[in-house]
């Protein structure tokens, strides 16, 4: 990489080969997604080496992988593409002088990470169009999908299905952490169990939310039973002050949990969660009818998601 001026020579092909690589790892499946042969592929490969002047990928069998340089370049071609796609929906909406109503209901464990930023996106390339956000648990929701209420449901699924009429999209992962207050007997805990943890009290999801659905199902594969006596919330914010007040544990999104960490606000305690919980999903009607302002929302919300990703 002596010559400074290498950067120069990547386009647009090689950033998009780039993320596809790191996201398949597989030269069939990333030349069928770019709709280009896999000796065109091998071809980029090798052309982007030689401009690199180092190895970008190793090979294990069929499959690639990314060498440090290429897993640096693979996350500034992210950049590149995802600074790409909001100048064109910024050209679009400005263009096509959107506005409208979007109505959105989510969930309170993904709100405070995913919609602050897709909102404000959308306020700048589309401030014509008015933003409705209600928060709840899916259970309560969907029946506002289904009756034209909301435009789209955002929520956490736990054994995804399909449900009639109702398209679906993997927005992004995020795992979710046990969190307890900073002065909590537990805080300076290095290794818990979850019997360790059911001894204190919880603050757990309403009745008839998947979540709850899928915490009691966990619980049960730990040989345990949801306590009798506990706090049904879904919003954060009390609960980050009932962690303060009291000695109760409650289930945060992990981005939320570690920014307030930082500040001392709470504690995450080393409690297995594996990946309960952690796909975070948008819904809509089928047949729900695609305005410019519902469309450029949903893109919104991809960006906003793909950064969370990073």
């Amino acid at each position: 990489m002596s010559d400074t001026r290498w950067h120069n020579r990547l386009t647009l092909r090689h950033f998009r080969m780039l993320e596809s690589l790191e996201r398949l790892g597989l030269v069939a499946r990333v030349a069928e997604a770019l709709n280009v042969s896999q000796p065109a592929i091998s071809k980029q490969i090798t052309e982007l080496e030689q401009i690199v002047g180092r190895p970008v990928v190793t090979r294990d069998r069929n499959r690639l992988y990314l060498t440090p340089v290429g897993v640096q370049l693979a996350r500034h071609a992210r950049q590149v593409l995802t600074q790409i796609e909001r100048a064109a929906l910024d050209i679009d909406a400005i263009a096509a002088g959107i506005s409208g109503t979007v109505s959105v209901g989510v969930v309170g464990s993904v709100a405070p990470t995913l919609m602050p930023q897709a909102v404000v996106l959308m306020g700048n390339i589309a401030p014509n169009v008015n933003l409705s956000i209600i928060e709840g648990h899916f259970n309560s929701m969907l029946p506002l999908l289904n009756d034209n209420s909301i435009d789209y449901l955002i929520a956490r699924a736990w054994q995804p299905q399909e449900y009639p009429g109702i398209a679906q999209r993997k927005l992004y992962n995020e795992r979710l952490t046990v969190a307890a207050g900073p002065a909590h007997p537990l805080a300076r805990s290095r290794v818990l169990s979850w019997t360790d943890a059911m001894r204190w009290p919880w603050i757990f999801p309403h009745e008839r939310s998947i979540a709850r659905q899928a915490i009691a199902s966990m619980l049960a594969q730990h040989g345990l039973a949801m306590p009798e006596k506990f706090i049904s919330s879904v919003s954060l914010m009390l609960n980050m002050e009932l962690l303060k007040k009291s000695k109760s544990l409650t289930l945060f999104p992990e981005s939320f949990a570690q920014a307030h960490a930082q500040r001392g606000d709470l504690v995450i305690l080393p409690v297995e969660m594996g990946d309960l919980l952690s796909e975070v999903r948008c819904y809509w009607r089928t047949d729900m009818q695609e305005a410019k302002s519902t469309v450029l929302f949903l893109q919104c919300l991809s960006q906003s998601a793909a950064q969370l990703g990073d």
